[in-house]
């Protein structure tokens, strides 16, 4: 299956000299392995962060304390600590013709010092210097190497991001020779691209960067790096584009009827579709009707509509006879989805239920046995609907919320609950252009870009924490006045190495304002008390609700017209518009107020001017992705999104239209990748671990 060529590349960290079980431990955690033995490859991957210098070989007198340098020195005598006092430093004194040099040694060995720093003899000596009561010292050199020596001692070292309980020599030591374990592999990247960007082979550009001769060979932007970088969005390309070829190779089942049921949906909105919305019902309703399989992301602005689509969608497999399922990624937001879906889809005659993990017993059973005879047309739940035991009789269409909290995986296993399911994805936040090509190339896309009629714009205000008690005044005169409001605080208790607000302290002060119009809801709640804590607000119950950022996506109730974000210098942007996203979504007028703590920093001041100045989602996105990374952006961290170790959208970007361009055009020429060419794409997908793209060229 792999070629064996790579096996040098899968061996494990123990093949390398000085690696045993336990330090194999500690490169698990450090290269993210701890769940399975890490490899050459990972520890190869592992690329510096920067460099130390050696290269600076001035005499002792040109010495700039605090710089790491290069001395060349003869041993003059050892102190050792005194017998009684074996925490005091053991000292060596060294001079050259113009000046002396300290070199200071902790719970150190005489016998050792002896044999590496013999009296009389020179000695190349490499650290970082400082000064001490006006003598220049070293403690702890790096380096230290006799003449003889000094042409093995390496001028510029990288240096790399280490976890407790590894040294930077040893991750040195064992990258060194993890590089010497390298075979010769063909070159799959495309000859008049290599030479218009001037590129070193993949071994070349591993060297480099493991091996620097200058301190800018490490550099992401250097050619070395951004070989590495291309290489892995070449990967990622063709693993999408072979997704999606293989994709319209499935036989689908095309449903479709006379529209009779999105037209009672249509009719019990009490507003008429947006053209973005119309559009992509459009889109949805031809995809659907064909015989290939449809795989879609509808990204949308918050509030644009994105489940009455979805609802639309679901009517068209409905009334063909088949079923509809709706996944999303927290039990708050699947019953959201419910309270919207529910009154519409009853006046259509559309029969819905929700499965979550807080249906049990025989509610539960109930529930699965209406699904397994097709008594029921929409299921809308969490991750609990790919659960073996749920079973539908005829799914024709798996509608997935927020997709980048779900894997790839968990989004096919949905769809392998029916025979040809078609796909829909929704994203409530809007996703730049480089990232959509990056994951999620092997899908059509929908833009929602209007707000539907009624939606008020949101007036957003930057306040300093410093004026809390002018904004409680503020709030206690909205809630005077009927409105409702949300108070977001960052977190939930407070921990010892943060001051950040907690929703609980906050909850309690605002309770001794307002008494029992407050209430709380934070993500460490059981789903029946979230679920109370929302249903007493959303009914006026109650008028004030603090919150973590649960109430992120998907939590709807029109009354609410005040926002107020504690911290908002914490959060991303995209994150804040979120939230922004809760009011203004009835007739009343609606306020954010921003909260921060003074001083802020350029990046922070520049972040909230964009949330004052745009309440457009899909600029917000972009701004986002500038400041602070895809990772963020999307939740790659903590998802099963395929987060990359080596190419940055903010430094490669530009090279993706390139690597899918590159992509399209192998798979045209040659769709199973057996020419020279195809074959070394095929070491490519394996060493960035994109198997599944060569499991789908043979499953044909």
């Amino acid at each position: 299956m792999r070629p064996n060529l790579l096996d040098p590349f899968f061996a494990s960290l123990k093949s390398l000299p000085g690696i045993g079980p336990k330090v194999e431990k500690l490169y698990g955690k450090l290269l993210g392995r701890e769940e399975h033995p890490p490899r050459i490859l990972d520890l190869l991957l592992h690329l510096p962060t920067g460099t130390v210098d050696r290269r600076s070989r001035p005499k002792l007198r040109e010495v700039v304390p605090g710089t790491v340098a290069t001395v060349a020195v003869t041993i003059d005598r050892h102190r050792p600590s005194p017998p009684n006092r074996p925490r005091a430093p053991y000292q060596v004194y060294a001079s050259d013709d113009t000046g002396d040099l300290i070199l200071t040694f902790f719970h150190a060995r005489k016998d050792y010092l002896d044999k590496l720093l013999p009296v009389g003899e020179l000695r190349y000596v490499s650290g970082t210097t400082a000064l001490y009561d006006g003598v220049l010292q070293m403690v702890h050199p790096d380096r230290v190497v006799s003449e003889a020596e000094l042409d093995k001692l390496a001028m510029v070292e990288p240096v790399y991001p280490l976890t407790e309980g590894l040294s930077e020599n040893q991750v040195r030591k064992a990258a060194d020779a993890a590089l010497g374990k390298v075979p010769m592999l063909p070159e799959w990247q495309d000859e008049a691209w290599l030479k218009q960007r001037d590129f070193s082979s993949f071994t070349e550009a591993l060297t480099t960067l493991h091996r620097p001769e200058e301190p800018a060979d490490v550099r992401p932007e250097g050619p070395a790096w951004t070989r590495l970088a291309y290489d892995e969005l070449l990967a990622g390309q063709l693993t999408l584009a072979l997704m999606r070829a293989h994709q319209q190779r499935q036989p689908g089942r095309g449903s479709s009827g006379e529209g009779i049921l999105r037209a009672k949906v249509a009719a019990a909105l009490p507003y008429s579709l947006t053209p973005s919305q119309a559009r992509a019902v459009d889109d949805i309703v031809r995809d659907l009707a064909l015989p290939q399989r449809m795989v879609r992301l509808l990204q949308g602005d918050v509030g644009s509509g994105k489940t009455v689509v979805a609802l639309l969608a679901a009517a068209t497999v409905i009334e063909a006879g088949r079923q509809a399922a709706l996944m999303a990624p927290t039990e708050i937001l699947a019953r959201q989805h419910l309270a919207t879906i529910a009154p519409l889809a009853e006046k259509a005659g559309i029969r819905v239920a929700i499965l979550t993990g807080r249906e049990r017993g025989k509610e539960r059973a109930e529930t699965l046995d209406r699904l397994a005879i097709g008594d029921i047309d929409l299921l809308i739940g969490t991750h609990a609907l790919f659960q073996d035991e749920v079973a539908f009789r005829d799914l024709a269409l798996a509608i997935v919320d927020e997709q980048h909290r779900f894997g790839v995986h968990q989004r096919l296993a949905l769809a392998r609950k029916g025979e040809a399911v078609d796909v829909l994805v929704l994203t409530a936040t809007p996703i730049p252009r480089t990232l959509v090509l990056t994951f999620f190339g092997d899908m059509e896309i929908s833009e929602l870009r209007e707000k539907p009629a009624g939606r008020q714009p949101i007036a957003t205000r930057t306040i300093a924490l410093s004026r809390l008690d002018e904004v409680v005044e503020a709030v206690g005169r909205a809630l005077d006045e009927g409105q409702r409001v949300y108070w977001v605080c960052p977190l939930v208790e407070e921990s010892e190495t943060s001051d950040l607000a907690a929703a609980t302290d906050r909850f309690e002060d605002l309770k001794q304002h307002f008494g029992e119009r407050v209430d709380l809801v934070h993500g460490r709640m059981k789903g029946s008390e979230k679920d109370r804590a929302m249903a007493r607000f959303s009914a006026g119950e109650t008028s004030l609700l603090v919150a973590t950022t649960v109430i992120e996506v998907g939590v709807d109730v029109p009354a609410a017209t005040v926002m107020v974000i504690e911290h908002a210098e914490r959060f991303g942007l995209a994150q804040i518009h979120q939230l922004r996203g809760r009011v203004g979504r009835g007739t009343g007028r609606s306020t954010c107020l921003l909260l921060y703590k003074a001083p802020l920093g350029e990046t922070a001041k520049a972040r909230l001017a964009i949330l004052r100045e745009t309440e457009d989602g899909f600029r917000i996105a972009e701004e986002d992705l500038k400041l602070r990374g895809e990772g963020d952006v999307l939740g790659t961290r903590q998802s099963g999104m395929p987060g990359f170790r080596i190419a940055s959208i903010e430094l490669h970007g530009e090279m993706l239209a390139s690597a899918r361009d590159d992509a399209a055009l192998v798979l045209a020429r040659d769709p199973e990748l057996t020419s020279a060419r195809g074959e070394a794409l095929r070491c490519l997908l394996y060493l960035f671990e994109r198997d599944e793209a060569i499991r789908l060229i043979r499953a044909g």
